[in-house]
């Protein structure tokens, strides 16, 4: 899993925790979460607050 697979990430973060409101999660948490994930493999040091926003923004649809 990389960084661009916002999707994907999206689903993962919303089955670990299924009862977190995403639009509560600052990006520092977001940051962490994601790169904890089972099977991401992407430099922890290669995104910005652009692609944050992105899988926020997944992770609120996937949520819906």
């Amino acid at each position: 899993m990389k960084w661009i697979d916002i999707q994907v990430i999206a689903d993962a973060l919303y089955e670990k925790f299924p009862d977190i409101d995403p639009l509560t999660v600052n990006f520092v948490d977001l940051h962490n979460w994601v790169v904890d994930l089972d099977g991401f493999d992407d430099d922890h040091k290669r995104t910005g607050e652009k692609i944050l926003e992105a899988i926020q923004a997944a992770w609120i649809e996937e949520a819906r």
